[in-house]
């Protein structure tokens, strides 16, 4: 990670008892095409990483290649075809629809993300159906690698917030934007800080509200 972020992360002293505690972590953003990136964010919604892992797997031996498919190659198969690798509906339906906007041209390529900001990736996202704002935040994290991105409603970043600064409750996500503006422009380190706060040791138990 960016050590200049670290630092100026370091001003805030609860950031900087987290960053203590945890030590450094190291980012790589994976810079996969957005449609294979989005397809797996979809499958792996509201699932255990075990569960969505098998259902991922049995999702691309419908292609028999051992590759991601192609947007082209996913509207050659059915919903039903799709739910037999265990998808439900909805996400099935989600799939195509994101599948048939990759084909249509409303999906960007990795390099027209590039020259685009986050607010207009967000915006081309989420008008894929079963793509909302939290979503389209992973991509930008851990897919695009931006560099000042807070997704104040995911609840590993809002109990972080709780234990870094030992409140009773979570922050609501409107309270946790707030405060995060002091970390601009570099609130996607202290997003990831955050979600490590939640893996240390007693305080999650501590400060559960």
């Amino acid at each position: 990670m960016n050590k200049r972020a670290i630092e100026f992360l370091r001003a805030d002293p609860a950031m900087a008892g987290i960053i203590e505690r945890v030590g450094p972590i190291r980012h790589k953003p994976r810079r996969l095409p957005p449609f294979e990136s989005l397809a797996q964010a979809i499958v792996y919604q509201q699932l255990s990483g075990k569960a969505a892992g098998t259902i991922f797997s049995r999702f691309l031996a419908l292609f028999g290649t051992g590759d991601f498919p192609a947007p082209g190659d996913v509207l050659r198969l059915d919903c039903e075809m799709l739910r037999t690798a265990g998808l439900s509906r909805p996400k099935a339906g989600y799939i195509l629809d994101l599948a048939q906007k990759a084909c249509d041209g409303l999906l960007p390529s990795l390099d027209e993300c590039d020259a685009m900001t986050d607010q207009e990736i967000v915006a081309r996202l989420t008008a894929v159906k079963g793509v909302g704002r939290w979503t389209a935040d992973m991509l930008l994290i851990f897919n695009l690698g931006r560099p000042d991105v807070l997704p104040v409603h995911d609840l590993g970043v809002r109990r972080g917030f709780q234990i870094a600064h030992r409140k009773r409750k979570m922050p609501e996500p409107e309270a946790l934007a707030r405060h995060g503006k002091r970390w601009s422009p570099h609130r996607t380190a202290a997003a990831l800080y955050l979600w490590r706060a939640v893996d240390l040791p007693g305080d999650s138990e501590q400060f559960r509200g």
